[in-house]
């Protein structure tokens, strides 16, 4: 992976407002110049159409913006070998994959590739491996606002589109989720725990209600939403109230599998000794609702939902966490949602 460490330190208050194609247009005559990316953080809204673009390139970040058919999206995947955009519209119900994503110009509209049947209800994350794209949904199942559950709708995708292939039901409600090796790590929506499925591609084939092989308790957390990992690092976020815009924060775990593994079910993993959390007025953070990590570069990325209207906000090296100021804080109405990809 590229390290992108020195560059955010020193770039992130640095914009460029170039198109997505990543061209300069030089100095004097002849063909444009290329500017390489190194790396690009692509956020969702629920307000608009637009798909923010953050390109770290040697000269800064150029921020450009490109459009999609839906209003409400949230869940996002990019595919670099196909230079592919998946895309989750809750508007539509269902996943759209855009094409050509590198050469959309900014503020142009990304070309529609290919769509899932409109099958979901209100999706709110997105995992990938493979040909396996699941969607967490957290729509009420049963109809009864006094119970607890959520859905996992997995699809296979191949050239000629998207196939559901099955629906896995459990009795929490859910949002983020991320897989770590062949297991897939949901957060319990509404509390502060976290629930793992193990070898959930392989194990859930059929329409099934499950139960988690395990789930406990993050100390430090009132309500988990967002949750990412890199190189064995779990970053999951805390909205705390939904109507609190400064109460919100996200807590660091190195070695989060085996901390996992070693907290018995139904048990809680301590704080001291365990984790690191960065949370306070300084941070911006009210209801952070998504979240990427680069783990060479110490970068954690957030998608603030509540304040001022959406953000999308970066951390560099936390240390020990704390009250910090966003190494960048970037307006973007409605952010629900974050892809990192290093180039």
């Amino acid at each position: 992976m590229k390290n992108i460490k020195f560059l955010i330190p020193i770039f992130a208050i640095t914009f460029l407002f170039l198109s997505c194609s990543n061209e300069d247009n030089g100095i004097g005559s002849g063909d444009p110049i290329p500017i390489p990316v190194l790396a690009t953080v692509y956020a969702t809204s629920n307000t608009n159409k637009a798909i923010a673009v953050y390109d770290f390139t040697s000269n800064g970040i150029a921020l450009g913006s490109i459009l999609t058919g839906s209003d409400d999206n949230e869940g996002v995947y990019y595919d670099d070998d196909a230079d592919e955009l998946a895309v989750v519209s809750r508007t539509q119900s269902t996943i759209n994959t855009y094409s050509n994503v590198e050469n959309t110009e900014s503020g142009n509209t990304l070309n529609l590739f290919l769509s899932s049947d409109s099958v979901l209800e209100s999706p709110r994350d997105i995992a990938v491996k493979d040909d396996i794209y699941i969607v967490s949904d957290n729509a009420d199942v049963d109809g009864d606002p006094n119970t607890e559950e959520g859905r996992f709708f997995v699809f296979k995708r191949d050239a000629n589109g998207y196939t559901l292939r099955n629906i896995v039901t459990v009795n929490y409600a859910v949002w983020g989720i991320q897989l770590i090796g062949n297991d897939l790590y949901t957060v319990v929506d509404k509390t502060a725990d976290v629930a793992v499925l193990k070898n959930f591609i392989s194990t859930y084939t059929t329409d099934v209600t499950a139960a988690p092989d395990k789930q406990i308790t993050i100390e430090g957390i009132t309500r988990t939403h967002g949750i990412t990992e890199d190189g064995g690092f779990v970053v999951i976020t805390d909205i705390g109230d939904a109507t609190n815009e400064s109460d919100g924060g996200f807590n660091f775990i190195n070695g989060f599998v085996t901390k996992f593994d070693a907290t018995p079910n139904g048990e809680t993993l301590t704080f001291s000794g365990n984790q690191v959390r960065v949370s306070g007025a300084l941070t911006e953070l009210g209801n952070p609702v998504s979240v990427e990590y680069d783990s060479p570069s110490q970068t954690v990325f957030i998608a603030e939902r509540e304040n001022d209207g959406g953000k999308v906000l970066f951390f560099n090296e936390i240390g020990a966490g704390g009250n910090l100021v966003p190494t960048l804080s970037s307006e973007f109405p409605g952010a629900s949602s974050l892809f990192y990809i290093d180039r």
